[in-house]
C-alpha cells in the first residue's frame, strides 16, 4: 500500500513537471537584455548619455552621444554634451574645441559658456576665463550661483595667480539645472 501511494505522488510530480515550460520565468529584475522585438520606440541618446554620465560611465556615456548625433544630426545640445563627456575624461583640448563648436551653433546657452570657462582655468588662461564667466552669468541672468561662484574664483585667479582660498573647486553646469565640480589638484 505504501508503494501504491510512492508511485501516485510521484506520478503526479512527473506529470505536474511536464506542464512546465522549463527554465527561469522573466521578472523586471532580470539582467539579460531581453528578447524579441519591442514595438517602443527607442530612448532618445542624450537622455542615455546623461543617465550613464550620472553613473561616471564616461566612455559610454561618449558612445550614447555619438548616436543621439548620427540619429539627430550635430546640434549646440549634442556638441555640448560630448564637450561634457570629453571633459569628463580629461581631455581637455577635444572637450574645449567641442564647446567652441556648440557655442558657433548657439551662443546662447550659458551651461556651456560656463563649462568652456572651467577649461580655461584648468589651463591656467585666468583673463579669458573671467570674459567667458561673465557672458555665461550674463546669458543666465545671474541666476546661477554655479556660474557666480566660477567667475568670482576666476577673478581671484586673475588678480592673484597663486590665489588659493582652500576650497577652489570648479562648476560645470549640466544641461538641464544640474551642477558638477571640477576639483583642483592640491
Amino acid at each position: 500500500m505504501q508503494s501504491a501511494k510512492t508511485l501516485a505522488i510521484l506520478g503526479l510530480i512527473m506529470t505536474l513537471a511536464a506542464c512546465n515550460t522549463g527554465g527561469l520565468g522573466t521578472s523586471k529584475d532580470n539582467p539579460y537584455a531581453p528578447t524579441g522585438t519591442s514595438k517602443n520606440a527607442a530612448v532618445d541618446g542624450l537622455e542615455v548619455g546623461d543617465r550613464l554620465m550620472d553613473a561616471g560611465e564616461y566612455e559610454l556615456a561618449l558612445e550614447a552621444y555619438y548616436r543621439a548625433a548620427a540619429a539627430q544630426g550635430i546640434t549646440a545640445e549634442i556638441l555640448t554634451s560630448v564637450g561634457w563627456a570629453n571633459l569628463a575624461l580629461g581631455r581637455l583640448g577635444q572637450a574645449e574645441k567641442q564647446f567652441r563648436d556648440s557655442l558657433d551653433l548657439d551662443e546662447t546657452r550659458p551651461d556651456t559658456w560656463n563649462n568652456l570657462g572651467v577649461i580655461l582655468m584648468e589651463r591656467g588662461n585666468y583673463s579669458e576665463a573671467v570674459q567667458i564667466f561673465q557672458k555665461a552669468y550674463a546669458l543666465d541672468n545671474g541666476e546661477s550661483d554655479s556660474i557666480r561662484d566660477n567667475l568670482r574664483l576666476a577673478l581671484a585667479k586673475m588678480e592673484n595667480p597663486s590665489y588659493d582660498d582652500g576650497n577652489s573647486e570648479y562648476k560645470l553646469v549640466r544641461r538641464g539645472g544640474g551642477d558638477y565640480l571640477i576639483r583642483t589638484t592640491p
